[in-house]
């Protein structure tokens, strides 16, 4: 198994962003990981979403464990390797939030896949934290 955790604090509440990840169609606004994305049925635990990044095949991720305004979990698997991506969204004492993404991989590939789904994190998250405050600006 292979895990890793990448984290920012935002000065954008809980509820923001959870506004951001459940509108699953607009995660290429601020993930360029992301070309195209189809989300079937709710942002809720069970539906399942394909998703390509540039340049590569599509796959199809399973929700698990999604909690409004704390978090969710993807769950992926390709070719005998599970990838299980947490978004978790913790409430800061001053205010803000910390946004956490932990991957765990499992499987034959994980040392070697494990680092390249997660080399992205910190451009990710630095584009969420960019589109959440701006969007809780703009509702000032």
């Amino acid at each position: 198994m292979w895990t890793a955790s990448t984290s920012i604090d935002t000065t954008a509440s809980p509820q923001a962003l959870w506004r951001l990840f459940e509108d699953v169609a607009g995660w290429t606004a601020w993930n360029s990981g992301i070309e195209r994305i189809t989300l079937h049925g709710p942002f809720a635990s069970g539906s399942t979403f394909d998703m390509q990044p540039p340049g590569m095949d599509a796959f199809t991720s399973t929700l698990r464990d999604v909690r409004p305004d704390a978090g969710f979990v993807d769950e992926t698997v390709i070719d005998g390797t599970r990838f299980l991506v947490s978004h978790e969204l913790q409430a800061l004492p001053s205010g803000g939030t910390r946004v956490t993404y932990t991957a765990r991989v499992e499987g034959p590939e994980a040392a070697t896949l494990g680092p390249l789904v997660t080399a992205d994190f910190p451009e990710v998250l630095a584009a969420l934290k960019a589109r959440a405050e701006r969007d809780a600006g703009s509702q000032s």
